[in-house]
């Protein structure tokens, strides 16, 4: 149950209704998403699919369809065994299921190969799937076989819905920020390609442990639903401008309330977020109102609306950025007394209140014999003292000379003291990307490894599974360098582009420069693993060999830039051997 509630599957969880147009027209009831049973089985089967900008849900008078009758432990494909079904709605179901080729789980949608809108489903998916956006839950297969139309997709285990992320409260200004940044972002790059979601929910919305947010459904959803429009981009900017207002006020900007949102009290029109609540971000407030804006409402300071997915990145773009809070430390705690410091040295001692009887000093000696006595001890105590000083000092000259033999045995001779030997910088002769698998990464930008410029790099692909590359990518990637002649290498130095989650990179003696070859039949000669954007990998005794290869095997999660989507990957640069 508690996977269920982070895992990318389920196209019907909140079987409502989807917004309500900001006009404050009559809207059909959210009473039905609240019949959504706990495991995301939907109740009600048949509700009224209202969208914004005439989106519109084709059920017309279409003959009810049953979802295939499957069973917990069934394979599709003698791949995808099915474990628990999540929904059951429409003529289709929705399961929970283990990929037995790739040993992980994945999320599968069935529905029988005459159902009205099987050849839709299988049209999207594919489409879907061609995309490739790291930002969006990922088409894995879509497939027809036996009777059956099956569409199997990520399942991310780490991830957590929307929905239950604003049950807890809303979003600090810095989330929300990057929530209809990465959102607006990944849906304009999806319209660009002539894809729409039309069912961007806080249920459609996932955030992974490392703050990144994902997409699901991408037009598989409404084709499930049996959902299409004439205005995609506007009902989508919508929605994300919904997914905001909902992030920065924990309100539903309707009526109904939907999602496990409470709606905004009747009559009263569409407010902005900073009237619902006190202490939200004036820009986001504006910038939520702008992608809500419809039938006469108007953001707050007049800007135009923003009527596409691009058209709200590019207004986000232009915010000044919302720096994260400041992180918070523990104070310090008092400062306290040991037992054994507890003594009255140091302590302000308390004055006597009343007066205090004197003490009797003890009676001196006063007799003859008293006199010799005194004289006697204090002789004895003399005595004592130059007998233990004779025999302390005898004991230091004799440690003296026995630690000056000792030396005198093991000094080397001529007074030469032995030290290790000083590393010196080993010189690289030349460089190639090592591919076991025929698939290099960026095989012709090499050197920039060792060019001496710390800007250049040799750049991984970006990969959405991950930190490790295996089993599910390739083994691993490298670059193999040649020294010129046989060395003995005894430590190495990389610089990184990108930090966070960890980077495993080995250092082996290789045979030759070839760029195949097993990496299990070469000398290990030590490896590490980095958080930082730098890595020292130290071998326990030198290693003579000409070739050195670089393996990393595991690559942290890193944003969008100008060179690759979000996901798992690593840039090289600066890489220095010594010897």
């Amino acid at each position: 149950m508690a996977e269920r509630s982070t895992a990318a599957v389920d196209v019907a969880d909140n079987s409502g209704d989807t917004p309500p147009p900001a006009s404050g027209g009559k809207e059909s009831s959210a009473s039905d998403a609240d019949r959504a049973t706990a495991d995301g089985l939907a109740e009600g089967q048949d509700t009224p699919e209202t969208t914004t900008q005439n989106v519109t849900e084709k059920k017309g008078t279409e003959t009810p369809i049953v979802a295939p009758e499957l069973h917990s432990g069934h394979k599709l494909a003698r791949r995808y065994r099915l474990e628990e079904c999540v929904t059951r709605l429409d003529g289709f179901s929705s399961w929970r299921a283990v990929d037995e080729k790739l040993r992980r789980a994945v999320g599968v949608h069935l529905l029988p190969a005459d159902h009205p809108r099987a050849r839709t489903v299988l049209a999207a998916a594919r489409s879907s799937a061609l995309l490739g956006d790291p930002r969006f839950v990922q088409v894995l297969d879509a497939v027809e076989e036996n009777d059956l139309v099956y569409v199997v997709h990520e399942w991310l285990p780490d991830a957590t819905e929307l929905t239950s992320i604003l049950a807890g409260g809303p979003l600090e200004p810095h989330d929300a920020y990057q929530l209809v940044s990465q959102v607006s972002q990944a849906m304009a790059a999806a319209h660009r390609e002539g894809l729409a979601h039309l069912r961007l929910t806080p249920s459609a919305v996932l955030r992974t442990s490392t703050g990144q947010y994902r997409i699901r459904g991408l037009a598989v959803n409404a084709a499930l639903r049996g959902i299409s429009s004439g205005t995609a981009q506007r009902a989508d900017t919508e929605a994300i401008g919904a997914l905001l207002y909902a992030s920065l006020t924990q309100r539903w900007p309707y009526e109904s309330d939907a999602y496990g949102l409470t709606g905004l009290p009747k009559d009263i029109g569409l407010i902005p977020p900073d009237q619902v609540r006190a202490g939200v971000h004036r820009g986001l407030s504006e910038l939520a109102m702008r992608a809500l804006a419809n039938d006469g409402a108007t953001a707050s300071r007049q800007e135009p609306p923003c009527t596409t997915p691009d058209e709200l990145a590019k207004a986000v773009a232009a915010m000044p950025r919302i720096r994260p809070p400041e992180p918070s430390y523990p104070s310090r705690p008092d400062y306290q007394r040991t037992t054994y410091q507890q003594g009255s040295y140091g302590r302000q001692q308390s004055r006597p209140t009343g007066p205090q009887p004197v003490p009797v000093p003890p009676r001196p000696l006063q007799s003859r014999t008293g006199r010799v006595l005194k004289w006697g001890v204090a002789s004895l105590l003399i005595a004592a003292l130059g007998l233990g000083s004779w025999q302390l000092a005898d004991t230091l000259l004799d440690r003296r000379e026995t630690a000056d033999d000792t030396q005198t045995q093991t000094e080397p001779k001529n007074n030469e003291v032995a030290r290790p030997p000083a590393l010196k910088p080993l010189d690289i002769k030349g460089a190639a990307e090592f591919s076991p698998d025929g698939l290099p990464q960026a095989a012709a930008d090499v050197a920039q490894t060792y060019d001496g410029d710390r800007n250049s790099y040799w750049r991984t692909k970006s990969y959405t599974d991950g930190p490790e590359l295996a089993p599910s990518i390739k083994k691993g990637v490298g670059i193999v360098y040649d020294l010129g002649e046989e060395r003995d290498v005894a430590e190495s130095s990389i610089a990184f582009k990108y930090a966070g989650d960890h980077t495993t990179i080995s250092m082996y003696a290789a045979p030759s420069m070839s760029t195949s070859g097993d990496v299990d039949s070469m000398t290990k000669i030590a490896t590490t693993t980095t958080s930082g954007a730098q890595a020292s990998i130290k071998a326990k005794k030198p290693v003579k060999t000409r070739y050195v290869l670089l393996w990393m095997t595991a690559m942290p999660m890193a944003g969008q830039d100008e060179f690759s989507g979000a996901g798992h990957k690593q840039a090289i640069t600066d890489v220095k051997f010594t010897g």
